[in-house]
Parts: structure tokens; sequence; C-alpha cells
């Protein structure tokens, strides 16, 4: 059974009782028509720390780079440290989250995230999405949620593409710092359904004295019958990229004007990527049961060429080739006998990772000799090794929902996962030592959220519950150094609001607790692992504000506090190193459905430390970006979009080093840590020409 009621505003909203949805998917929902701008989630959400953002938010996003429709999720921050076809930097909740490692995300239901990765474990390029075909993004914070498995600690992400579109669509669009990009998308009907069709080809070079030269090409190709609640689709994905890259600079250097602020140390880094993949996906709904299962074959390739230390022989060279196969299949039922209204949820996941991939010394994307120090001393960088990889899971979860009364409910879950990491050394001499090992590791995870009311359009939440992420298969592996737990234990509770009590206002307020039981991973660009041997957590709060103020006025604004601490003492301190502390943002929209429509977007993220004793901090970084659009006629219009309004010259994102050699000269180690820092870009704009056939 399903429902739909007006939000204050006068809008259609989607909602649904606990028999109508799976937790894992809202677009199991019955079709309705969704008018609203954002969905009211009263009566719906677990936490304070869910959500949902439509098309419009999504659309009214100004985004430099396609990684950054994912700040429509609070608090969340997607920054970049190389060239723009490499996978973002996230920050949520006091997390440097790296390029995906803690927050979980997928596309329609296959994993973004990508296990023991070359570069980084957790990795999440986002480069392949086309934002024009996002339905919706659902988010969730924290670990409470039993259908988010590996990965969902500081949240997740899981975005869903349209199956078909009223009208076709094509866009152009040109800019500063040889920006171009086209778009051709439609859904003709075909065979009693649609055949939805995208091809995306763009261009970008940037600021850079050594130009990006990044080409985009991306592609999409889904058929799909009947509606949300009951059909299928079946799709195929395409996506390739190649570029430069422009790391980070020392700061010391460019502040003394030795460096151009646009100038990279090492022109030959770089990479090239793609991803393909093959997915179906079934849905059945009837009175009082839902079913859904998803499949997919992933195949992700990555060869980066990146110099950290600027050195002539330090350009090191990251491949990783893999295909990644999955199924997720999960039900929901109703129960009988247990208060008010009652549902059952129970659901699988399986994935297995055929991976190969290597780490190796390079100049000008040239393989060298191994740079190893010492073989004998597991502390010492070892740069050279080639690994295949055979990682597999199993999760399976159940989640029971209960509405007790008209003003108390419950989300009871529990959650088993099974890893086998399985690493063969293909060259065991480049790392002295046989890396070949299998490793089993299992993990429960216990779930629980508390709603309470709602009482004068406001519901009380509180959550509490157990999550995880896995570690590098090579870390799990190793045959000397640290040898790194398979999965790792977190620990998390929120109290939290969520209101409407204002007409047009929704809010949410939360304040949470993280604990992970260790900050070990394993670091692609070393080859080995480390562990500070501590324990961390994490707390602060979020509030977030969306006001629908009239017709064609909409603002949201959201701040969130952090702090991220070592709970085990250290001599070195008690900082936990890019962990994010305050961020904000304000964006507006005007859009009477008129001539003229806009939006202005405020960013802020605040300093963070870069050491553990907090001696070296980062800068904060504000940026205003905006869009100002002209409708020539019922099918056609203008849009100039404009980044950096403000030119301000921050960092994009900082970090510590030990040393770093300039022009032949090895910067002490003992004098460090010195900052090295990745500028955002200057003021630049972008013409749009969009129009519907």
């Amino acid at each position: 059974m399903a429902h739909h009621r007006p939000l204050s505003t006068g809008f259609i909203v989607l909602s649904c009782i606990a028999t109508s949805a799976h937790a894992d998917d809202v677009r199991s929902l019955p079709e309705v028509e969704v008018a609203a701008s954002r969905y009211s989630l009263i009566g719906v959400a677990d936490s304070a720390g869910e959500g949902v953002a439509g098309q419009f938010q999504v659309r009214n996003r100004v985004v430099a780079r396609t990684g950054e429709v994912l700040e429509v999720v609070p608090g969340l921050i997607v920054s970049q440290h190389s060239g723009d076809g490499k996978a973002n930097q996230y920050f949520l909740r006091g997390f440097n989250l790296d390029h995906g490692l803690d927050f979980k995300l997928s596309l329609d239901g296959m994993p973004i995230n990508q296990r023991s990765h070359a570069h980084g474990q957790g990795w999440a390029d986002l480069n392949p999405l086309i934002p024009e075909l996002i339905s919706s993004i659902h988010y969730r914070k924290g670990p409470y949620y039993a259908a988010d498995g590996d990965f969902a600690n500081a949240g997740s992400a899981n975005i869903y593409y349209i199956d078909k579109v009223d009208r076709g669509l094509a866009s152009v669009g040109i800019g500063q710092n040889g920006f171009y990009r086209t778009l051709l998308t439609n859904a003709p009907k075909f065979n009693d359904g649609n055949l939805l069709y995208a091809l995306e080809l763009s261009h970008y070079d940037g600021p850079w004295v050594n130009p990006d030269n990044y080409n985009k090409l991306n592609g999409i190709l889904r058929y799909s019958q009947g509606g949300q609640a009951n059909g299928f689709n079946l799709t195929a994905m395409a996506y390739t990229g190649r570029w430069n890259s422009t790391d980070q600079i020392p700061w010391n250097e460019y502040k003394q004007g030795l460096i151009s602020r646009w100038d990279a140390m090492d022109p030959s880094s770089g990479a090239r990527a793609h991803r393909y993949s093959l997915s179906g996906e079934w849905r059945e709904a009837g009175a009082d049961s839902s079913t859904l299962v998803q499949a997919y074959v992933i195949n992700n390739y990555l060869d980066l060429y990146s110099n950290f230390e600027y050195g002539a022989n330090s350009q090191f060279n990251q491949r990783d080739s893999r295909v990644t196969s999955g199924l997720n299949a999960s039900k929901t039922f109703s129960v009988s006998g247990l208060g008010k209204e009652a549902a059952n949820t129970i659901g699988v996941q399986v994935q297995h990772d055929q991976i190969d991939n290597g780490l190796f010394s390079t100049q000008r994307r040239t393989r060298i000799a191994c740079q190893i120090g010492d073989p004998s001393d597991p502390s010492v960088t070892e740069q050279c090794r080639k690994d295949r990889i055979a990682q597999s899971s199993v999760g399976a979860y159940a989640e029971n929902h209960v509405h007790w009364n008209d003003w108390f409910r419950t989300v009871a879950g529990l959650r088993g996962d099974y890893f086998r990491f399985a690493n063969t050394s293909l060259e065991t001499s480049l790392v002295g030592v046989n890396n070949t090992a299998t490793v089993n590791d299992f993990i429960t995870s216990p779930k629980l959220n508390l709603v309470f009311g709602p009482w004068h359009k406001t519901e009380y939440y509180y959550s509490i519950g157990n999550g995880y992420h896995s570690n590098d298969a090579r870390g799990v592996t190793i045959g000397r150094g640290v040898r790194a737990h398979g999965l790792v234990r977190t620990f998390g509770q929120e109290v939290g609001l969520r209101s409407e009590i204002i007409p047009g206002l929704q809010t949410t307020f939360a304040l949470f607790q993280l604990d992970n039981a260790s900050e070990i991973v394993y670091v692609g660009d070393a080859g080995r692992t480390e562990d500070s041997g501590r324990r961390s957590r994490r707390t602060g709060f979020e509030f977030n504000n969306y006001f629908k103020v009239n017709r064609w006025l909409t603002i949201d604004a959201d701040y969130a506090l952090a702090r991220a601490r070592f709970r085990d003492s250290a001599p070195e301190g008690d900082y936990i190193p890019g962990a994010i502390d305050g961020v904000a943002s304000v964006a507006a929209i005007i859009d009477d459905g008129g001539s003229y429509s806009g939006s202005l977007q405020l960013r802020h993220f605040g300093p963070r430390p870069l050491t553990e004793d907090n001696a070296l901090r980062s800068n904060s970084t504000t940026t205003l970006n905006g869009r100002l659009g002209y409708r020539v006629s019922n099918d056609t219009r203008v849009e100039l979009i404009g980044f950096n309004l403000l030119n301000s010259r921050q960092s994009a994102i900082d970090y510590a080093v030990d040393s770093y050699t300039f022009q032949g000269q090895v910067r002490d180690p003992a004098a460090g840590p010195y900052r090295v820092f990745h500028p955002i870009e200057p003021l630049s704009f972008r013409v749009m020409l969009i129009t519907n056939y």
C-alpha cells in the first residue's frame, strides 16, 4: 500500500509506509506525479541523516566537474587534487574520505567504489555519470542501514538514472580554458517499452601551464518496460577518458615566486581510463510485498602516472584492470500481529572482483628500475609490485519495520558479511617476498532506528549501529610489514529531528558520533600498509534547511561541524590529518517558469589539520558559482554559467609531505613537514545552448 499527500506548499510529493518500498530503493514506490523540488520524508525516513535529492536540485547544481553533483548531499565536499579525469576527493562528517573510502556510492545498484584498487581503497570515479540522466540521489549518513554494507561508515549515496524522457534533449556548451561539451539524449518508444540513449563528448584543458587535455566519451543505451513499481530494464554503459595531470605544488616555492600557481612539477603525469558495464533490474510490487533483483558486470581500467615527490626518478605508474560482477536481491513483505503496520525486508548482495594491478617506477611514463631503498626494512617505500587479486563477498541482511502506533516506529536490522581475499604476487622479485595468500573474514553489523512522531509536523530520531569497511587485499595478505584486518568495524550513534512546521521549510538537525576501531589502510602509492595502531572518534552536528519561499524562490542552507581525534594518545598528537571540521553552503534558485531563471551557490569548507600535532593546517576555501538562464522558446534555452565568481586564490586541497625535490634540490626531511597544495581554478565562464525536440 502507498499514498501521496500534499506538502504545505501545495506540491504533490512521494511518500510511503513500510510495506511499500525497499530500504535500498526509493524507486520501488508505485508511480505518482512528482512536482515538488524536494521529497517530504516525514513518515518515511529512518533517521535525520537520510534524504532524497530530485531532478530539480541536481539540475540546478552549478558544477565544474561531474562528481560535484554529489554536493546536493548536505555536508559533503567534493574536490580534486589532480587532472579532471581522476576520481574526486571527498570529505564528510569529519572524514577525509580520500577517493571514496568510508562513503559508499552506487549507480542503479552497481557499486562505484572499487575494492583493492591500485591507487587507493574504495576508489570512486564519478566521471562516467551523465547528470542530465539522474532521476534522484538517495543519501544516508552513518552506519544505521542494513542494506548498506562495505564503505558505508560516513554514509552512502545511491544514484538512480531515469528510464525515459518526455522529449529528446540536445545540449552544446563552450567555455574558457578549452571547455566544450555536447550531449544528445532521447527515449523513443520501442516494442512496448522505451529505448533510452545518450551520448556525451567533452574536452577541457583548465588554466594549467600543462593543459589537462581531458577528452571524455560517454554513452548509455537502456531498454525498459513498465513503471517504477513493476517493470524491468537492461542497460549498457561505456566511458573512456584520457588526460594530463597538474598535481599539487609546493607552497613555499609558490609564495617565493619560484613557481607559477598553474604550473606542473611533472608535465608527464596523467592517465587514461575506461568503464564498460552491462546491468539489468527487475521490479515487482503487489498489495503486500515487493521484490527487487539487480545484476551487473563491470569492466574498469586505469593507467595512472603520478609524481608527488617531484624527483626525476620518483614518478610511479599504477595500473588497475578489473571485472566486477554481482547480484542484489531483496524482498519486502507485510507482517501480521505487530503494531499498526509492519513489514520485513530480507536481502542478499553478492560481489566478485577479478583484479590485476601493479605499482611501477617510471620516468616520463617509461618504466625504469624499481626504486627500493632497503628491502629488509618494512618501513622503506616499495615502489614496485604486481598482483592478481580475487576478492569475493556475500552479504545478507534482514530489516524489520514496525509502526507500533501513530507516534512510534522502529527499524531493526542485522547484517552479516563474508569476505574472501585471495592475492597472488605475479612478480615476487619486485618486493623481495612472496605475498601470495588467502584470508577469510566475517563480520556482523546490528542496526536500530527509533522514530518518534510526527508531532506538529516534526519527527525525532535515535539511531545506533555497527558498520565496516574492507581493507585492500594486498594489505590483508601482506607477507611482511603490518598485516591489516580484512574488515574494520565502526560504531555510530545519532540523535536528530526533521521538521516541516514552518510552511515551505524542511529542516533537519543531527548530532552524531562515530568510532573507528582502526585507521589502518593500504597505501597504494607506497605499496604497503600503514597502521596508526590507534582508534578514532568523530563527533559533530549537521543543520540543514530547504526553504521553498514562494513559487519562484528556493533557498538551500546547510552547516556541519565535526571534531575528529585519535582516541589513543601518542607523542605525535591526536589530530587526524585531513579530517574536515566545518562545512557550510547556501544556494538560492530563482525559477518561476518564465523566460528567466538563475541560481547562486556559495560553498565553504574550513581549515583542516595536515599533521597529527596540528602544527601545520590548511587554509579555508570559499567559492561562489552562478547560473543565469534565458528561455528563447518553449523548446530552447541559453545558460551562462560562472565559476569562482569571487576569483578567490585559495586551495582546492592541501597536504603535508615529509620531503620533496625542487629544481634538483631535495628538501630536508628533518625540516619538514612541508605543505603542498592544488589551487582552485580562477574566474571562468561557460555558455550552454539546450534544446528539446
